[in-house]
């Protein structure tokens, strides 16, 4: 049986929404397998394990063991703390359920790699990439894939060149989506329609990063479509979000019970072969492994726009991109299933390259 590690919690503002993923996927493993080893992840990143290490993130309590990492040396690794000692963790395989920064971003991607762990999901340039909304959008657009109107700027050239960043802004024409760079989860995004607005929307989103984007708003349907595999790629159908509020935000994703989701979308004919088309070139533009769902905007003018590609989206009973696949004919257990195996089958490939010349 191989010992699973499933990470969760974080330093991020999606820290909350980690905790439900981690309890979907942690059920769906399959014991008979696989032995379940929980890591939780406080706000200030303390790492612990233990049963009831989940409930007491939830209840802002730390509980369990602590976890050390060893990046280096003849027992590198997971070393979990019992009593006065430290012992080496036996860990198999990350399944990496940290949404946001410090999680999805190639962090801690990066640190496993050194560490020779396999893990499920993109590799360290796929999410990093993917993470930053500005870059990530570079790269469809030297794919030439379709992406609407937007403008980049950090907290620097707001700091000095504000007025300069608002014309640029308006130009794009009201309304105007801003969110931080580095985050999902709608996690500090506002819309706004008016200038009073925007500079309210600028200040929010830059408590959560240096760095925004700013998007023209699309008077459009949002559509959303789940990608699967390594080269070999298994394309869900697509699904549609009619946010209840003004838009698909945070409390529309996790808090409020009014949106509605409709797999699949109801689209004219040749619509959702288009979108799965450009969700494939997306996957593979930014070199994504594992699994990405991939959000797209469907305007009054018939035109598919690419919004973005998140390479460890939510992982809930009601999220998106198991409930697309489930629709797909894949259930949430083989779906886990097919993760592990695709990690496993990837780092058994990297680890056969050459290292010496």
């Amino acid at each position: 049986m191989k010992n699973i590690a499933v990470i969760f919690g974080g330093k991020s503002g999606e820290h909350e929404v980690s905790l439900q993923s981690a309890k979907f996927i942690m059920e769906m493993i399959d014991k008979e397998k696989h032995n379940v080893v929980p890591v939780g992840i406080s706000k200030d990143g303390q790492w612990y394990t233990g049963d009831d290490v989940r409930e007491g993130l939830l209840n802002k309590e730390l509980r369990g063991k602590p976890i050390s990492i060893k990046l280096f040396g003849k027992n590198k690794g997971f070393m979990v703390k019992e009593e006065d000692s430290w012992r080496e963790l036996d860990i198999d395989l990350v399944f990496p359920v940290l949404h946001g920064t410090y999680g999805e971003d190639g962090t801690l991607q990066g640190m496993l790699d050194l560490l020779n762990i396999p893990y499920v999901g993109s590799g360290v340039l796929g999410s990093s990439v993917a993470m930053d909304k500005g870059m990530m959008k570079e790269v469809f657009k030297s794919q030439g894939l379709p992406v609407g109107p937007y403008v980049v700027f950090n907290k620097y050239l707001w700091d000095n060149e504000q007025e300069n960043q608002v014309n640029k802004m308006e130009e794009l024409g009201y309304p105007l989506f801003v969110k931080p760079a580095n985050l999902g989860s709608s996690v500090g995004i506002s819309k706004a329609k008016n200038r009073e607005q925007l500079l309210a929307a600028v200040e929010e989103a830059f408590q959560y990063d240096l760095k925004l984007v700013v998007e023209k708003g699309l008077k459009a349907r949002e559509l959303e479509c789940s990608v699967l595999g390594n080269d070999d790629l298994f394309v869900s159908t697509v699904g549609e979000i009619v946010p209840g509020n003004e838009f698909y935000d945070y409390n529309a994703k996790y808090i409020d019970d009014n949106s509605e989701i409709i797999i699949p979308a109801d689209l004219p004919e040749g619509v959702e072969g288009q979108v799965q088309e450009l969700a494939k070139l997306a996957f593979k533009g930014l070199d994504c492994l594992g699994l990405s769902r991939v959000d797209f905007f469907f305007d009054e003018d018939g035109k598919v726009w690419i919004n973005e590609v998140n390479t460890l989206p939510g992982f809930t009973s009601i999220s998106m991109y198991p409930k697309l696949l489930e629709a797909s004919g894949v259930t949430a257990k083989d779906l886990v299933k097919m993760l592990i195996d695709l990690a496993l089958n990837r780092h058994g490939a990297m680890n056969k390259l050459r290292r010496d010349y």
